[in-house]
């Protein structure tokens, strides 16, 4: 044990056991006085403070901690002098409980009364014993009920006035064990070790460990802990437990002195306190109880004497025998730590005192800025800059808030978008990374190429004969025809106004999720940020009116750029599907446009390179997956494959001119290879310089004797590969490919990232301050007719006002007791 003037923890050698009493008989009675009554009351009362306000205030407290059975509530039922039968409700199992024990001699019979939950108050004194008990059982269930928790930290005060206890302040905690009790979480025993050497850690407090006295020394389960807690034993109280349950192997004097000494384990020092308790749990007076206790006591210290050869060395060892002798010092030693830490409290009291007296100040200016219109606007607007600032961050990239909690993974975001798959999509489309939680600029962009995946797994759905008999023949009658090429090309631009369309707009609608979603992550960083500087620069909480037309202003904003986007894809849509324009036909356009697609592909799987490289497990075969079929693929330059629509490069191309050709294919005989497509690329790259009309040959030319359409034959028999019907099918699903590529290559990527990332960035905060601040002050004021938010800052400030009030009692008590000393 040290020696040190500082802390005083057990009794050490001393010449002998008299001056050890008359010491501590002499201490006991100088600080009965009224000096040490003022000076414990006014501990006390800080002490229900701190609790009740959740104050951290190093004043001297005494732990108890042991193992579930070690004997800490009969050491308590002791300290008190009377029984209430804690053992039974298990009241250290669970919470924390504070005894504040008052030695009052006009008190007969004990008066006890609980703190308030959440407050200083005390209420009605409690006389019966059975009660208490209850009292400390329904606490602590309502409590863990409440929090669904197996243990809690927070304590359940309890003072008790009465004239045979000591003027003493202990804290019991929850036992230490192994394994946790049927029902509850497996996790309990680790909780609850947490939790003890959380309580045991201040230096102010002194630890009493209690350990029963059949474990040895070198089987202690729980003496590391309290090595962890303090390695040198200079705060802390160790009691043997139980000690008659030992006595009887205790022949010889040397193996008493042995045994008391413990030098092996707890050092030269160290001397722990030896005591034993009546094991009568039977229904008794208090006046019984306590005299058991003085019997016990006196039994030890016979057998002790007479029993032992030899009897012990008292000088050493009478003052650490026995229950009175553990009394006597736990409240010597509280009392002298009371005194020495009287000047730091009264300093820390005026430093606490003055803090609350500025946060009352604080709360009563933000009471009246309620009413300042001109204050709430500087603060509105401080407020929505800060979050659009948040907006844009996101937008570009960033790591906080954890993306772990707050990112969402590709199906998380279709559940929960409620938009769901692709539109017309057979396909399961997962695109790189899809399990990994991503948000802001990371999930723009992923759902970007998710779309290209989509829409690169659609193929030119199947035309019927009927759908292109009637294309086909519609102007034979008026002389007019089409044409096989321009019948593949209507096919083409149908399909596609159709089947495109859709997933052009679940783009936009699934972008402007990610892009809503930003608004909580931005609320989310707004509170790290202010929680990081420890300050909140513009507190608009509790205002109501005003946070929901925010969130309404932004999702509003972000439905106008889904509705915009929507507005302008549609139309490049019907540009590219439009009659006139050259996607179709154009041979220069379709060849530079061939190269240059791959090329252009292959820049933006450049410049979207970090997105490819699959960070999450089964990307790349996921990636092959969806991209196997060539048809779901933007063409690449060094294709195997003829350009769709392109004549074959490897034949010159013929003028006009050295063609000799019906100007109506021949429903008698089936077109060759590119017969129907040359005729007709090369009338339709004149369209832009002259009008022409091909004739076409009249009805009796296009029907057998029966009336049946020789082109399609007699709808019997599967058309060859070679005939009209096949090849017009085969040039419109290569007209759906490249009207696709064109539209997602030149003009989706482009537009969606105009449409939405750059008015986010630009354009966000004047949108919303039009919308929540170009209106006059009575508008304006609308938003902030916030009674919650007025009622929560009264609320603190009456709060406040009332710690002030207990911190400068507390004060002044202090003070006189200073003035005291």
């Amino acid at each position: 044990m040290s020696t040190t003037n500082t802390f005083l923890n057990t009794p050490t050698k001393t010449p002998n056991s008299t001056s050890i009493s008359k010491k501590h008989h002499k201490q006991h009675a100088s600080d009965s006085g009224s000096e040490f009554k003022d000076r414990f009351e006014a501990y006390n009362r800080l002490q229900a403070a701190a609790v009740a306000f959740g104050e951290k205030l190093p004043i001297p407290e005494i732990v108890a901690i042991g193992g579930q059975s070690d004997g800490k509530s009969s050491l308590l039922e002791a300290l008190l002098g009377f029984r209430f039968n804690v053992r039974e409700v298990e009241m250290g199992t669970r919470r924390p409980l504070i005894l504040q024990m008052v030695h009052d001699p006009t008190a007969l019979e004990p008066r006890c009364s609980f703190q308030e939950e959440d407050s200083e108050e005390y209420g009605s004194p409690i006389v019966l014993a059975s009660a208490i008990a209850d009292t400390i059982k329904f606490r602590t269930e309502s409590l863990l009920k409440r929090t669904r928790a197996a243990v809690s930290s927070k304590p359940i005060v309890m003072r008790a006035e009465y004239a045979h206890c000591p003027n003493l302040t202990i804290i019991d905690t929850p036992g230490f064990v192994l394994k946790a009790k049927k029902g509850e979480p497996e996790r309990t025993p680790d909780e609850i070790l947490s939790m003890v050497k959380s309580l045991a850690s201040p230096p102010h407090r002194i630890i009493l460990f209690l350990q029963q006295s059949s474990v040895e020394w070198c089987s202690s389960l729980w003496l590391d802990t309290i090595r962890e807690i303090d390695p040198t034993f200079r705060r802390t109280v160790i009691v043997v437990s139980k000690f008659d349950n030992r006595l009887k192997e205790f022949t010889d004097r040397w193996e008493v002195d042995r045994y008391l000494s413990a030098s092996g384990y707890l050092g030269e020092n160290t001397r722990p306190f030896f005591v034993a308790l009546p094991k009568d749990r039977g229904t008794i007076s208090n006046d019984e109880f306590r005299r058991q206790i003085s019997q016990v006591d006196a039994e030890m210290l016979h057998y002790l004497r007479d029993s032992v050869k030899g009897g012990f060395d008292e000088d050493k060892y009478r003052s650490s025998i026995g229950f009175g002798c553990l009394r006597d010092y736990l409240e010597a030693e509280l009392q002298r730590r009371y005194k020495e830490a009287t000047p730091a409290t009264l300093a820390l009291l005026e430093q606490r005192c003055g803090e609350v007296t500025a946060e009352i100040a604080r709360t009563e200016c933000k009471i009246k800025a309620t009413s300042d219109v001109a204050h709430l606007r500087k603060s509105a607007m401080l407020h929505t800059a800060a979050l659009c600032n948040h907006v844009e961050a996101l937008i570009d990239g960033a790591a906080d808030p954890a993306p772990e909690q707050w990112g969402k993974t590709t199906e998380e975001e279709r559940s929960e978008s409620g938009i769901g798959s692709w539109p017309s999509v057979t396909v399961d489309i997962k695109p790189p990374n899809a399990t990994l939680r991503l948000y802001g600029g990371a999930a723009f962009e992923r759902v970007m190429h998710e779309f290209r995946c989509a829409t690169y797994s659609i193929k030119c759905p199947p035309v019927s004969r009927e759908k292109v008999a009637n294309i086909l023949l519609a102007h034979t009658g008026r002389g007019g025809g089409r044409g096989i090429a321009e019948a593949a090309a209507e096919i083409a631009r149908a399909a596609a106004r159709s089947w495109l369309a859709p997933l052009l707009d679940t783009a936009c609608d699934r972008l402007a999720f990610v892009l809503g979603y930003l608004f909580e992550i931005s609320i989310e960083k707004n509170h790290g940020h202010d929680s990081n500087h420890r300050h909140r620069s513009v507190d608009m909480d509790g205002y109501v009116g005003f946070h929901a037309a925010l969130r309404q202003s932004y999702n509003h904003f972000i439905k106008d750029l889904s509705k915009e986007c929507k507005q302008l894809l549609r139309h490049h849509l019907d540009s590219v599907t439009s009659p006139y324009s050259h996607v179709c036909y154009d041979n220069n356009f379709i060849g530079s446009f061939s190269s240059g697609a791959s090329s252009m592909y292959q820049f933006n799987q450049a410049s979207t390179g970090p997105l490819c490289l699959d960070l999450s497990d089964g990307g790349p075969a996921l990636r092959k997956e969806v991209m196997k079929d060539q048809e779901n693929i933007p063409p690449e330059k060094n294709a195997q494959e003829t350009t769709p629509g392109k004549v074959t490069e490897n034949r010159e191309a013929l003028r006009e001119c050295q063609m000799t050709v019906p100007e109506t294919p021949s429903p008698d005989q089936p077109s060759d290879g590119n017969y129907g497509i040359k005729r007709e690329l090369v009338n339709c790259v004149d369209v832009g310089a002259r009008k022409r009309h091909p004739r076409i040959a009249g009805n009796a030319r296009n029907c057998g004797q029966n009336g049946e359409s020789l082109l399609f034959g007699n709808g019997d028999n599967i058309s060859r590969p070679s005939s009209t019907y096949a090849e017009i099918c085969s040039s419109a699903a290569q007209h759906f490919a490249r009207i696709r590529e064109v539209l997602v290559e030149r003009s989706v990527a482009s537009t969606l990232n105009s449409g939405f990332l750059t008015p986010c960035r630009e354009r966000l905060l004047v949108a919303l301050g039009l919308d929540l601040f170009a209106v006059n002050d009575e508008q304006f004021m609308d938003m902030f007719v916030a009674p919650g938010a007025i009622d929560t800052l009264e609320n603190e400030r009456q709060s406040l006002q009332k710690r002030q009030k207990i911190l400068h009692s507390c004060l002044n008590e202090f003070k006189s007791v200073a003035r005291a000393l």
